[in-house]
């Protein structure tokens, strides 16, 4: 299939949707930069990134806002990048409106696959706070902050002097009421980490082109060719890996699987009749 078959307008190099997202990606990661100078980063990312459900901060227009935010420069320009290497062929093929429509879908599911996965890595930490807040104690309040990784975000000297003063006092509540705040603030800062980026939308839109155009060569690196359907299995692969295994710092995996799932039971569900026209 030649790029001037795809429509009978022709090939657009880069199409209006992809156009005025990526503008509209560009003026929100320059807001994010603005207010970072004036000191107001936080309350933005804190009101229109995507949160944990069980955060004080989640929001539900934050299912949209988020894919329009990115943790930097080169946050945005990967995800601009590979929205129009794979989202160009799609919005030619299907026009702007199924496109767009599809890209929004994707980034949707993406969100609810990851919230629901977060809900269930940080059941165990709502566990122990839980139990920790029904019965407090110098030992136990090391131990929810060791277990838990917190003491790498903490200061643990200071945490454990604070638990060392409390044992010399064990009948002085206000060291208990003091412990279960810190506890609280522990786990707020893991219920509290956002989510940016429309990196779930594009991992849709990468299924998509990996099913319509299985046998496209994908160069890696510029020099390495591999065909799409390999490219997106092994990606894919690659992503659940470290999702399982929580590796790759503070990479949404699961929102990467999820926005490429929906990706490939929309496009399944539009082509399963027709493989001609791909609807």
């Amino acid at each position: 299939m030649s790029y001037q078959q795809i429509r009978p307008g022709g090939f657009n190099v880069l199409p209006p949707v992809i156009k005025n997202l990526i503008i509209i990606n560009g003026l929100v990661l320059l807001a994010q930069y603005t207010s970072g100078a004036w000191g107001s980063e936080k309350a933005l990312t804190d009101f229109f990134a995507l949160h944990s459900i069980q955060s004080d901060l989640f929001k539900p227009h934050q299912f949209i806002t988020h894919l329009f935010m990115h943790g930097d420069f080169f946050h945005f320009l990967f995800n601009m990048f590979a929205l129009w290497m794979f989202g160009n062929m799609l919005e030619n093929l299907w026009g702007s409106k199924r496109f767009l429509t599809f890209y929004i879908l994707c980034g949707l599911g993406a969100a609810v696959i990851h919230l629901g996965w977060l809900f269930y890595e940080m059941q165990p930490l709502m566990s122990e706070l839980s139990s920790y807040k029904s019965s407090p104690s110098p030992s136990g309040f090391m131990s929810f902050f060791d277990q838990n990784g917190l003491t790498r975000i903490f200061d643990r000297q200071q945490l454990q002097a604070f638990a060392d003063t409390w044992s010399n006092d064990l009948s002085n509540q206000a060291y208990v009421d003091q412990s279960i705040v810190y506890a609280q603030q522990g786990a707020d800062v893991m219920l509290n980490t956002p989510t940016v980026g429309a990196s779930g939308a594009v991992f849709g839109c990468l299924a998509a082109f990996g099913y319509l155009f299985p046998n496209t060569l994908i160069y890696i690196y510029f020099f390495f060719p591999i065909k799409a359907k390999w490219f997106v299995i092994l990606y894919a692969a690659a992503e659940l890996w470290m999702g399982v295994r929580n590796s790759g710092g503070s990479v949404a995996h699961f929102a990467h699987l999820g926005g490429a799932l929906i990706g490939f039971l929309l496009v399944w569900y539009w082509n399963k009749k027709n493989r001609r026209t791909f609807y």
